[in-house]
């Protein structure tokens, strides 16, 4: 331990995925010279284009797309003191049922073995205490969310390493809050469906199934930021309209579960580090 510091690794899916989750404890653990690396597993191609255009629409160029938020990204990790930035460049698979789900080279087409050998690698390099990534749904069910789950899972089962394991989640009472503000900045949105409303009470955990929570509310000026640096999506990113003090109040906390743990740090814990210091 005494040769190399202590390192945490976020495996996220898309450009601006590491903002909202993990925006806290990236900038948090930074500022304590713990050594941060982000993985990001695709492009971002099927996101917004210049002036709102949508995949798929004439105009969409998701070359373009992926190289303005390459930019983006590099930005945001300046903003949250990432120390260091890996990409792995998969094709964006888009929304779940889209065509771009088929399209060879994406994401969510890609062998897990091969794409685990890739992480693996990467892990065996930087060797972290802590690795973060998403739950198995992807926490709402997006292709390249899952996918960067099961690449981890299997990842950490090809090298044998033992860090803390956590994936991110939201309290359920946090959901609720959120859908509370969705509606006061959108007093004209329609009720969900009941379909669409059960789908998403069945997003995050019941409060007393987290095991880790950790108050990065100090940081969350910087998450903001991070997030503001993904200016070509700022249509899809509904936190930036609150500003950042109601954002502050509503993200400020980060919370996961932990999966995989050899400390026997008691939970809930307060620092995803806890056992290791």
């Amino acid at each position: 331990m005494a040769d190399r510091p202590l390192t945490l690794m976020a495996v996220h899916a898309h450009p601006d995925d590491e903002a909202t989750g993990t925006g806290g404890v990236l900038a948090q653990y930074a500022a304590e010279g713990i050594r941060t690396v982000l993985v990001t597993c695709t492009d971002g191609g099927c996101g917004d284009g210049p002036g709102g255009v949508k995949p798929g629409d004439p105009g969409h160029d998701p070359a373009a797309v992926a190289s303005m938020r390459r930019q983006e990204l590099e930005a945001s990790c300046e903003v949250l003191k990432i120390s260091d930035l890996e990409m792995l460049d998969y094709a964006d698979s888009g929304m779940m049922g889209w065509p771009s789900n088929d399209a060879p080279g994406s994401f969510w087409q890609t062998p897990v073995e091969e794409g685990a050998a890739r992480l693996a690698e990467l892990m065996r390099h930087y060797q972290p205490d802590v690795v973060v990534t998403y739950d198995e749904n992807g926490f709402y069910g997006h292709p390249d969310h899952i996918q960067a789950n099961r690449i981890t899972m299997a990842a950490l089962e090809m090298t044998g390493l033992t860090p803390k394991v956590y994936w991110t989640t939201m309290p359920r009472s946090g959901m609720q809050r959120f859908g509370e503000l969705m509606r006061e900045f959108h007093p004209d949105m329609p009720e969900p469906d009941p379909a669409e409303a059960a789908a998403m009470a069945e997003i995050g955990l019941p409060d007393d199934e987290i095991t880790t929570w950790v108050d990065t509310t100090a940081f969350s000026g910087q998450k903001f930021d991070s997030l503001a640096a993904h200016a070509s999506q700022g249509e899809n990113i509904f936190f930036l309209k609150m500003g950042k003090e109601r954002f502050g109040e509503l993200m400020g906390m980060e919370t996961f579960v932990r999966v995989q743990d050899t400390t026997g740090a008691p939970v809930p814990e307060k620092d995803l580090f806890a056992g290791l210091r």
